[in-house]
């Protein structure tokens, strides 16, 4: 479109395409804000989403001459795309109080620290976390389930939060963007335009060698903390707080096996994360846990009594030692202190209201990035950068930056594979590029950083499920911020570079081989 064309509005309430300065300006605005709001106010992000929002509303109401109805539609409609996060947000709140209370997730920390030992515990957390988001297509399951206890194992065995939560974070995004189970991995192949086979063998030439680089950086992060004493006094007051004041059995497994196998057998995730609220209050049930009491955890969270009991009595070891001897409990004072601290903190969480300020968060986002969509702010911008690119290389990363900034100002990993997937499927086409290449890319990158933005559905979901701020466990995600560049790198080189062939069959080569013509796949 022209300039001249660009200043014309339309008639039907659309408005006229933003120019590249006004998109600009929108976005260094959202950014001065939510970075101000970070680190100068000290204060959330939220209010600084809705001024974005309200700031860019106006532009396209009264400089671009968009009517409001279709301002509201755009924002009405990225909300409802990220509807399905909330209440899934929310549905762990409560699968996370219920299975704390019932002792699933006691179980799990209990089990664990018997069997791991920090040198190990990284790669196994990291194994771990891909194999069941592998075999069940989530993420967010994955984090809401094992991530849970994996975190409670690292606090026993003195590994820091952040660190650990980063290589939960990389394995289950691992799996959740190489699983045929996964939503983005069905997406991202139907935005470029392939079959989701071609879109995994794709995927295996940048995911392949990052998950190689992720798994040497845990085993040396994890001899780093080989080499301190194992603190077993602490371990066995933990496992003895935990044991006291729940029912610690292999029963406990049952519910996180369900969700597991409802994810696996294609499930969908909603209805399979609440069969698992739903087996969590039966397990309850069956332990004593009153329908009112678990009615009040599932709203509330779980309230830990004899561990904070312990916490709560502070440095006063003669009162620590009363209630340990109360309880039957022959730990030292000093070791149940310590413990009692980390579980304090760790099992003190849960239930729906506990998700009200990651989706709020998620909302303000959301209403902002439907304005940014619909009105087109972030078309203009990214096809500046596309009629700057010209190589192979430069396609991919075009579209890793297209998909860094949607879900920094979209805020929804959605949102950043289909807006970039859209804009970018012709001139790929155009390329002679294969679709696969398109839809790899979107993966690498729409997919893995959207964990590494707090104000992110995926960033604000990791952090209150993990109980560590986004950015406390983003320098350790390593998986999700090396695959892109991992991704960069290699097309430039030229390995792994796949063309659309005659028929539509990828052909791998550095350069276009002769005579590919623009015959569509087959």
């Amino acid at each position: 479109m022209s300039e001249s064309n660009a200043q014309e509005p339309r008639n039907d309430g659309e408005g006229r395409l933003p120019t590249l300065w006004e998109s600009f300006f929108i976005l260094v605005l959202a950014g001065f804000l939510i970075l101000g709001s970070v680190k100068i106010w000290e204060t959330d992000v939220h209010i600084a989403l809705v001024l974005s929002c309200a700031i860019a509303a106006c532009m396209a109401m009264f400089l671009l001459k968009y009517k409001w109805s279709v301002v509201e539609e755009g924002i009405l409609a990225s909300i409802m795309m990220g509807m399905q996060a909330i209440l899934i947000l929310f549905t762990v709140g409560m699968l996370v109080g219920c299975w704390i209370t019932s002792g699933v997730v006691p179980s799990m920390i209990y089990y664990g620290l018997n069997i791991l030992s920090p040198s190990i515990f990284l790669i196994a957390a990291l194994v771990i976390c891909s194999i069941v988001s592998l075999a069940t297509g989530t993420s967010w399951g994955t984090t809401g389930t094992i991530g849970i206890a994996l975190m409670g194992i690292a606090a026993g065995l003195g590994i820091p939060a952040p660190v650990t939560a980063g290589f939960v974070v990389s394995g289950a995004y691992f799996g959740d963007k190489m699983s045929p189970l996964s939503d983005t991995t069905n997406l991202a192949p139907a935005m470029a335009g392939t079959d989701i086979f071609q879109h995994i063998r794709a995927m295996f030439w940048t995911t392949g060698p990052t998950y190689v680089i992720v798994l040497i950086l845990a085993g040396i992060f994890g001899m780093g903390h080989a080499s301190g004493t194992l603190d077993t006094d602490k371990i066995t007051a933990i496992q003895a707080l935990m044991a006291k004041e729940f029912v610690i059995s292999p029963v406990a497994l049952i519910p996180p096996a369900i969700v597991i196998g409802l994810a696996a057998s294609k499930k969908p995730a909603l209805p399979s994360i609440f069969a698992g609220v739903l087996a969590g209050m039966a397990l309850g049930a069956i332990r004593g846990v009153s329908f009112g009491s678990m009615l009040d955890i599932l709203q509330n969270g779980y309230s830990p009594t004899l561990a904070a009991a312990v916490a709560e009595a502070g440095e006063d070891l003669a009162a620590i030692g009363k209630i340990l001897a109360d309880n039957q409990l022959t730990v030292s004072a000093e070791s149940a202190a310590n413990a009692a601290g980390v579980l304090n903190e760790l099992l003190a969480r849960g239930g729906l209201q506990s998700m009200t300020w990651s989706n709020s968060l998620v909302l303000c986002a959301l209403a902002f990035g439907g304005v940014l969509d619909r009105c087109r702010f972030l078309e203009v911008l990214i096809s500046v950068i596309l009629r700057r690119v010209r190589t192979v290389g430069g396609y991919v990363l075009a579209v890793v930056i297209s998909c860094v900034v949607t879900n920094m100002f979209a805020a929804d990993q959605y949102i950043a594979i289909v807006l970039p997937g859209r804009m970018f499927k012709s001139a790929f086409d155009q390329k002679g590029l294969h679709p696969r290449m398109l839809s790899r890319s979107l993966e690498d990158c729409g997919t893995l950083t959207s964990a590494l933005v707090p104000w992110n559905t995926c960033g604000a979901y990791q952090s209150k499920t993990l109980g560590v701020p986004t950015m406390q466990y983003a320098p350790y995600a390593f998986l999700n911020y090396l695959n892109p560049i991992v991704a960069v790198l290699l097309t430039y080189m030229g390995i792994g570079v796949a063309w659309r062939g005659k028929k539509g069959e990828p052909i791998i080569a550095k350069e276009k081989p002769a005579g590919l013509g623009m015959e569509p796949e087959a």
